[in-house]
């Protein structure tokens, strides 16, 4: 296959590529960044520079064309304000939908956010309120879409641990923390099962190995 990744230097997204270069797909990567480009090379994937906060679809499209499936896995990161979580974790998904639709591209994973079905809690830190209501709103976007055959992934917290192959993968699994490398293992298993298209998921780490997991949630429909 051909999959094009927003937020193609991100943790996760360099993970999925390694990963999905090594089983022989063709992966690129979208950028903001030149410089971020040799660690894309590094883990065997295309880098294609474009800025999806200024982009036109038109522009995002060209570069999506040919391809079999498109991942979000942007984010404004650390450090980053209200703003930004609304431009780029709301913002930019729905310009990746409007692209990916525009290049023919059905098939389309989300990676979202444990939290981001219900309204943050009272007290919760502006920021990352802001962040769980633009995961929400570009999750409602996304599952509205007749024009993709879309699937969304909400982890819980993310770790760097390294990752064990076994995990918990269900409609609400309760919170927990799951380590990157086994979020981008699921994304990999997700890309493969159609039966999971029209599914959003959450993410902790669990005693089932990745590949079982996802057959089982596809099983379960």
């Amino acid at each position: 296959m051909r999959i094009v990744i927003a937020g193609g230097h991100g943790q996760i997204a360099l993970r999925l590529e390694r990963l999905l270069a090594g089983r022989g797909d063709e992966v690129a990567g979208i950028i903001r960044r030149p410089e971020q480009a040799g660690d894309l090379l590094a883990a065997g994937a295309e880098p294609v520079v474009c800025d999806l906060e200024s982009a036109s679809v038109e522009d995002v499209s060209r570069h999506m064309e040919g391809t079999d499936a498109a991942v979000f896995a942007a984010g404004a990161g650390p450090g980053s304000g209200v703003e930004r979580k609304d431009t780029v974790d709301r913002g930019a998904a729905q310009l990746f939908a409007d692209a990916a639709e525009a290049a023919g591209v059905r098939r389309f994973l989300v990676v979202s956010s444990m939290g981001a079905d219900r309204e943050p809690p009272e007290g919760t830190d502006p920021v990352f309120a802001a962040y769980l209501r633009a995961k929400a709103a570009a999750d409602a976007d996304i599952r509205s879409r007749a024009g993709l055959d879309w699937t969304i992934l909400r982890p819980g917290r993310l770790t760097n641990d390294p990752g064990t192959g076994r995990v918990t993968l269900a409609d609400a699994t309760g919170r927990g923390e799951v380590p990157r490398d086994d979020v981008a293992a699921t994304l990999m298993g997700l890309l493969d099962e159609p039966a999971t298209i029209g599914r959003t998921l959450e993410l902790i780490s669990g005693d089932v190995p990745v590949v079982d997991a996802v057959r089982a949630v596809a099983q379960r429909g």
